[in-house]
C-alpha cells in the first residue's frame, strides 16, 4: 500500500514540498541555492507550452466542419471571462473596504526602497494597454514561439487553423492528421517532463522559505490572510455555484486536479500544468475544440486570483499610506484593473507587474509603496496561481456546457472515479498524456 502511494505523482510532489519547507527553514542559505531546480522545471514546461497550444488549437479548428462554431466558442469564452473576472475584482474591492486591510500601517512612501520596485514599474510602463493590443501580432511567425508569447501563438494558431480548414478535404484531412501526430510527440515529451515535478517543487519551495523566511508572512500577515480567505471564498462560492450549474461539485473537481494543484503550489506557476489541465478537461468530457480555445485563452483573460489580488492589494496600499479614495477613484481602479489584468501570463511575478501597471495610472497611491509587498509577493503568488488554475478549469467546463458539448455521463464517471463501459477511468491515475483527439 505504501509503495503504491509513493508511486503517485501528487504524493511525491506533496513530500517534496514538505521537504522543501524543512530545508528552507533549517538551512536557509542551502534552501535559497535550490532555486535553479524550481526554475529549471518551469522552463522545461514552458519549453513545450507554445507548440502544444499551437497544435491543439490548429487541430481543433482544422477538424471542425463548421468553422463558425469556433468563433462562437471564442466569443462565449470571452464573455464568461469578463463576467467572472469582474466578480473577482469586485469581491477583492469589497473585502478590502469591509476589513480596511492596511489601516494603521502609516507607511511613508518616501522612506521606502523605491529601487526594489523599479524593475516592476519599468515592466509595467512597457506593458501599456496599447502595447497589449498591438502585442498580439508577432514580428515573425517563429518569433511568437521563440518568445513564448501565448497570445501571439494563439493568434497565429487561429489563422493557421482556419487556413487548413478552408482547404479541400483531400488536403485538409492529411494536414490535420499530421498536426495530430506532431501533437502526440509533444504530449509524450510533457509526460516525461512531469516526472521531474517533485524535484522542481522541492527546489522552488526550499528557495522561497530559505530566501524570504517564514517571518515574511508574519510581518504582513493581515494582507496575506485576507487574500487567502478572499480567494477561498471566491473558489467555494462563485466558482462553486458555476460548478453546480455544470453538474459537479467544486470540491470533487479540486480533488480531481490535485496533482496539478500541488505542482502549482510548489512552482507558483499555473503555466507549469497547462498541458496536463487540457488533457484532464478532455477526460472530463469537455469538447476538444472548446478545450483548445478556452484553456489557452483563459491563461491570458481569466486570471481570477490575479484580479482579486489587484483590487485587494491596491486598497491595502491606499489604507497603508493613508490615501483617501473617492467612490469614483475606486471605480477607476476596477476599470483600470479590468484592462491591465488582460494579457498577464500565469508565471510567477505577473500579478505584481499588473499591480504596478494599475498604480501607474493612479497617481494618488505612491507607486513606491509597492516595496512593502516585495517580500511577501512570493507567498501570495502561489495562491494567485492556484485560484487561476481552478478558475480556468471551471471556465472550460462551463463554456463546454454552454456550447452543449459537455458529456455529463463522462463528467460524473471521471469525477467519481467510476470506469465507463468499455473504458477505464483516468481520474487520479498515473498514465501518459494522450495526444489531441479528433474534434467532435
Amino acid at each position: 500500500m505504501l509503495r503504491r502511494a509513493l508511486s503517485l505523482l501528487y504524493v511525491q510532489v506533496l513530500i517534496a514540498i514538505v521537504l522543501g519547507v524543512f530545508v528552507g527553514a533549517v538551512w536557509p542559505s542551502f534552501g535559497a541555492a535550490m532555486r535553479p531546480l524550481g526554475d529549471g522545471f518551469v522552463k522545461l514546461i514552458k519549453m513545450v507550452i507554445a507548440p502544444i497550444v499551437f497544435i491543439t488549437i490548429v487541430h481543433g479548428i482544422a477538424s471542425v466542419r463548421d468553422a463558425k462554431s469556433v468563433g462562437r466558442v471564442g466569443i462565449k469564452a470571452l464573455v464568461y471571462f469578463e463576467v467572472v473576472s469582474t466578480f473577482a475584482l469586485v469581491l477583492g474591492l469589497i473585502v478590502a473596504k469591509v476589513f480596511q486591510t492596511g489601516s494603521g500601517f502609516n507607511i511613508d512612501p518616501s522612506q521606502m526602497n523605491a529601487g526594489a520596485v523599479q524593475s516592476y514599474a519599468q515592466r509595467a510602463a512597457n506593458d501599456s494597454i496599447v502595447s497589449h493590443l498591438l502585442g498580439i501580432i508577432p514580428d515573425t511567425f517563429v518569433g511568437a514561439f521563440a518568445n513564448g508569447a501565448l497570445l501571439q501563438v494563439l493568434f497565429i494558431a487561429v489563422l493557421t487553423g482556419f487556413a487548413i480548414n478552408a482547404m479541400p478535404d483531400r488536403l485538409r484531412e492529411p494536414a490535420a492528421h499530421a498536426v495530430d501526430t506532431i501533437g502526440r510527440v509533444f504530449f509524450g515529451v510533457v509526460a516525461i517532463i512531469v516526472k521531474a515535478a517533485p524535484v522542481g517543487a522541492f527546489g522552488a519551495m526550499a528557495f522561497t522559505i530559505g530566501a524570504y523566511g517564514v517571518g515574511s508572512l508574519l510581518r504582513l500577515g493581515e494582507l496575506v490572510a485576507t487574500f487567502y480567505l478572499t480567494a477561498l471564498v471566491f473558489v467555494i462560492v462563485v466558482l462553486g455555484a458555476i460548478a453546480r450549474w455544470c453538474g459537479f461539485s467544486i470540491f470533487r473537481f479540486i480533488a480531481y486536479i490535485r496533482e496539478e494543484l500541488l505542482i502549482v503550489l510548489g512552482t507558483s506557476s499555473s503555466e507549469s500544468v497547462l498541458p496536463q489541465l487540457m488533457r484532464k478537461m478532455e477526460a472530463l468530457g469537455a469538447s476538444p475544440k472548446v478545450v483548445g480555445i478556452t484553456v489557452p485563452l483563459g491563461y491570458s483573460f481569466n486570471l481570477d486570483g490575479t484580479n482579486i489580488y489587484m483590487t485587494l492589494a491596491t486598497m491595502f496600499l491606499a489604507y497603508a499610506t493613508n490615501t483617501h479614495l473617492t467612490l469614483g477613484q475606486e471605480l477607476t481602479i476596477l476599470l483600470v484593473a479590468m484592462l491591465t489584468s488582460k494579457g498577464a501570463s500565469g508565471v510567477t511575478g505577473a500579478g505584481f507587474v499588473t499591480l504596478a501597471a494599475t498604480l501607474s495610472v493612479l497617481p494618488d497611491i505612491p507607486i513606491a509603496a509597492l516595496a512593502v509587498l516585495v517580500g511577501i509577493d512570493k507567498f501570495m503568488s502561489e495562491v494567485r496561481a492556484l485560484t487561476n488554475l481552478i478558475g480556468n478549469g471551471v471556465a472550460c467546463l462551463a463554456v463546454s456546457r454552454w456550447e452543449g458539448e459537455l458529456d455529463p455521463v463522462r463528467l460524473r464517471s471521471e469525477m467519481h472515479g467510476i470506469p465507463m463501459a468499455g473504458a477505464g477511468s483516468q481520474a487520479g491515475r498515473e498514465m501518459p498524456l494522450p495526444g489531441p483527439r479528433p474534434a467532435e
